[in-house]
């Protein structure tokens, strides 16, 4: 994707580093995230350079170091905590291990108030550190810019360039202004314009996609979800009827999700065709427990049932997909940053025999930024209001093999819970929710009979993207009650429990 003003982040292993992005889109600029080892070989399309933290000191042997020779004095520059370690270490600094742990809340203190990085940023600033390491000398030609009561060279300047360090976290909300810190470093310090909005992806990428695929027709597997959702109306608004939209019926789905998402789409004008394999996918994973084999199964036989269905249309060149960034940036695996956490259904090639190219339409946006696109286009704000759902369906929310009937339990637990959390005005509080179903059994007593059936686990997060999440506080009388109907209306359930863990550490989904 050509986007002009782009800001270049490398990836050091941050867990912080998809929140330096955030906040940079957040500012209405375009930005891309490389691992450190992979810079572009050409840089010329970029206007400023970021350099994440990282879990690695900069005294270790196995550190990351890139070369910045092409990037350190010739494009305005700002390290991040290992960021500003590491220019200080490799440039006549010294960084050595901090007598205090520096971690948590902090006092900035300026030391250079004419220094255009802490405009409108004033004294006593919180910011967020999170570091072993200190700068204990700072590298030739350094300045120092601020300090805070524990970190003497809490920022600096390297005299002459527009390089500029920083031992705390801007990214995160702990800092109080540092989404203002990174804009005075975006716009006042390296120039960069803040063109990155949602008309303005919808006319580049709608000219792109008429550019790259021309009249050639082109496949697209719809969900209900909203990412495939604006995918399919960005290339329809680009190529019309050439574009072929399949909806495919794994038997994984929500409660009746099949034909109320085709009955969706009815009126959007896209060319929808429904199909149901429940009965290939059910097959495929007969017997399998594990979490990744499953994931591929699933991968295989979706791939399946698209080859068959585009054999069915004339001349198809082309494969739409969905990918939004977070499923590019967990899908790279590298050693330290973004480290793979589990594979995608919707990232990567296809097999040979499929021979359709891939085009991702979305591949650069988060979750939130696709809702506005969505909303720019004047999608229904009930499909960009749906929370995300993953790809393998209810296959990763049962733990272990498949059945038919542990299908039907989660189907039926799961429509109680989301329809609970309509009725008690709470869908759109949650980011995302849903039903898993534990392979453990609990002891109960119905009645007057013992009971011996499966536990079931409710979980509503919230997040804008999907990289971090925090569990939802829901009403105690809520989860009274969806848990008193589950138990009651749904045979083979005698136990619901809710899970309080936030991603990280824990994902969103249990597989």
């Amino acid at each position: 994707m050509t986007m002009q003003n782009n800001v270049l982040i490398l990836d050091f292993g941050s867990q912080y580093t998809q929140l330096i992005a955030r906040r940079v889109r957040e500012l209405n600029i375009y930005c891309e995230i490389h691992p450190y080892h992979h810079l572009p070989e050409d840089l010329s399309g970029f206007k400023a350079v970021i350099l994440s933290g990282s879990p690695f000191s900069v005294r270790a042997e196995d550190a990351p170091h890139p070369d910045l020779s092409q990037i350190k004095g010739h494009l305005p520059l700002l390290g991040v905590c290992y960021g500003a370690q590491y220019m200080a270490h490799f440039n006549g600094g010294l960084v050595r291990e901090s007598n205090i742990r520096e971690y948590g809340r902090a006092k900035l203190e300026v030391k250079k108030e004419d220094s255009p990085l802490f405009k409108a940023i004033p004294q006593g600033s919180q910011v967020w550190m999170s570091h072993s390491d200190t700068i204990a000398e700072l590298p030739t030609g350094g300045v120092r810019l601020a300090s805070t009561e524990d970190v003497a060279n809490a920022a600096y300047k390297i005299e002459g360039e527009e390089t500029y360090a920083i031992q705390f976290h801007p990214e995160v909300y702990h800092s109080t202004h540092g989404k203002q810190l990174l804009e005075n470093f975006l716009i006042d310090v390296a120039g960069v314009e803040p063109t990155w909005t949602p008309a303005a992806f919808v006319d580049t990428t709608v000219q792109e996609l008429k550019d790259k695929i021309g009249d050639d027709r082109v496949v697209l597997g719809l969900s209900g979800g909203v990412d495939s959702t604006v995918a399919a109306v960005l290339l329809h608004k680009a190529i019309g009827a050439n574009l072929y939209c399949i909806f495919v019926n794994n038997g994984l789905l929500r409660k009746n999700e099949f034909q109320s998402v085709l009955d969706q789409y009815q009126h959007m004008g896209l060319n929808v065709k429904g199909v149901d394999a429940s009965a290939r996918f059910l097959d495929a994973l007969k017997g399998e427990k594990d979490p990744e084999t499953k994931r591929k199964a699933i991968g295989k036989v979706f791939i399946d049932v698209f080859d068959d269905e585009a054999h069915l249309v004339e001349n198809v060149t082309w494969l739409a997909q969905g990918t939004i960034y977070p499923d590019v940036i967990e899908s790279v695996s590298v050693n330290g940053p973004s480290v793979t956490i589990k594979s995608h259904h919707n990232v990567g090639g296809l097999p040979d025999y499929m021979k359709l190219k891939i085009v991702e339409p979305l591949r650069m946006l988060f979750k939130d930024e696709v809702r506005r696109v969505g909303a720019q286009m004047g999608i229904d704000p009930v499909l960009l209001g749906r929370h995300p759902f993953p790809g393998p369906g209810l296959a990763i929310r049962i733990l272990g093999d498949i059945t038919a009937e542990k299908v039907r339990i989660l189907q039926e637990v799961d429509a109680i819970f989301i329809d609970g959390l309509r009725k008690w005005d709470l869908y759109d509080k949650v980011w995302q929710a849903g039903a898993i179903l534990l392979p453990v059994q609990s002891v109960g007593v119905m009645g007057d009979e013992r009971t011996y059936e499966n536990v079931v686990a409710l979980r509503a997060v919230e997040s804008t993207d999907g990289m971090t999440a925090d569990w939802v506080n829901l009403p105690y009388a809520f989860l009274q009650e969806t848990s008193n109907l589950i138990i009651n209306r749904v045979k083979g359930v005698n136990r619901v429990v809710y899970d309080i863990s936030s991603k990280p550490p824990a994902t969103i989904e249990w597989e």
